[in-house]
């Protein structure tokens, strides 16, 4: 939990893909020099993405740096498959990628 401006609250729910990155939390550090504290919310999307190993579109939370490496490697499919887990960082990614992983060997061992 994090206290914001306004002593309003803040928390990064990790329900979604966001590389590892979170809440971060600093001071405003003006010509005055007078620091007053703050904080720095990333950019968290809401988007519709397709997985073809598992034919359907799951709508997730991701950052929208997550969203250019999705593009970067050619979809959510090869972006999970290809990424080590400390990366991935967040238990849902971990949970998809564990998905994709059993039905391509379900796939593989019926062919």
């Amino acid at each position: 939990l994090v206290r914001g401006p306004a002593t309003a609250f803040y928390r990064l729910r990790m329900d979604g893909l966001f590389g590892g990155v979170a809440i971060q939390h600093g001071n405003n550090k003006p010509k005055s020099l007078h620091k007053t504290r703050r904080i720095w919310l990333p950019n968290i999307q809401k988007v519709t993405v397709y997985s073809a190993i598992l034919d359907k579109k799951l709508k997730l939370r991701m950052t929208s740096r997550i969203l250019r490496t999705i593009d970067k490697k050619g979809g959510l499919d090869n972006y999970l498959l290809e990424t080590k887990d400390k990366n991935i960082a967040s238990e849902l990614g971990l949970e998809l990628k564990q998905t994709l992983q059993k039905t391509l060997a379900a796939r593989q061992n019926s062919q």
